[in-house]
């Protein structure tokens, strides 16, 4: 059974008004019979994960604008990946506990989902999508600034380029190097504007743009290595 969650809104820094937004926040599929959700019949995670991962992303890009003063696109895409992944997000649910409160099936707990690391990161994003709909972007953001603030100091230096993750990407999983094509450049000779595609086997291709070819491919690596990330997250890997 789950612990109780009374220091929980300690944990999270908001008390919940709507505490079933809570209970949703923290129900794996497994937990809901067929994990489908119809009539009055309890709601997993699904849906206020997809609304969490989209208010961290805000909170987040919005952060690093104002930390990064000088910073380009490619930059800040690089920053921004590393401190929204998979693991970014299941090392917070870990300082939390939070494994520990979630409501699985007992096969599912006892097979260790309540460590693995794809159902404490979807898991958090559920807790941030709540604290949203209770409490607004204030709420959602205090906890957000709470647990990744620290990380995001130490990204003093930018991660490894994205289009070198990439490329290593790639050659871990026995696929061919990525390809770079141009797209479009427009303006003016003197400020142009580049759209480049990036692609590599089994995926769709990402598109980025730039004051130069060199910083068009960093922000379309940086979006398929983001594609690839949700890709590999929603399949649990």
């Amino acid at each position: 059974m789950p612990p109780s969650r009374t220091g929980l809104g300690r944990l999270l820094g908001h008390e919940f008004k709507r505490t079933q937004l809570l209970d949703e926040a923290l129900t794996h599929p497994s937990a809901v019979k067929g994990g489908r959700r119809s009539g009055r019949r309890r709601r997993d995670y699904e849906r206020l994960e997809f609304l969490g991962d989209r208010v961290l992303g805000l909170v987040i890009a919005d952060e690093l604008l104002a930390r990064f003063e000088d910073a380009d696109a490619g930059q800040l895409a690089h920053r921004y990946n590393a401190l929204v992944r998979r693991e970014t997000l299941a090392g917070v649910a870990r300082e939390m506990n939070l494994g520990a409160y979630l409501d699985l099936a007992k096969g599912e707990r006892g097979a260790g989902g309540a460590d693995k690391p794809a159902i404490l990161a979807n898991a958090c994003e559920a807790i941030i999508g709540a604290l949203y709909l209770d409490g607004g972007l204030k709420a959602a953001a205090q906890f957000i600034h709470r647990y990744w603030d620290d990380k995001a100091d130490a990204l003093v230096r930018a991660p490894k380029d994205a289009k070198t993750q990439l490329q290593e990407w790639a050659h871990s999983m026995g696929l061919e190097p990525p390809t770079y094509n141009l797209v479009t450049r427009e303006g003016a000779a003197h400020d142009p504007t580049f759209t480049i595609e990036a692609s590599v086997q089994g995926h769709s291709v990402r598109w980025g743009r730039g004051s130069s070819k060199r910083d068009a491919e960093q922000v379309a690596a940086a979006a398929l290595l983001a594609e690839i990330e949700r890709h590999a997250l929603s399949n649990g890997d």
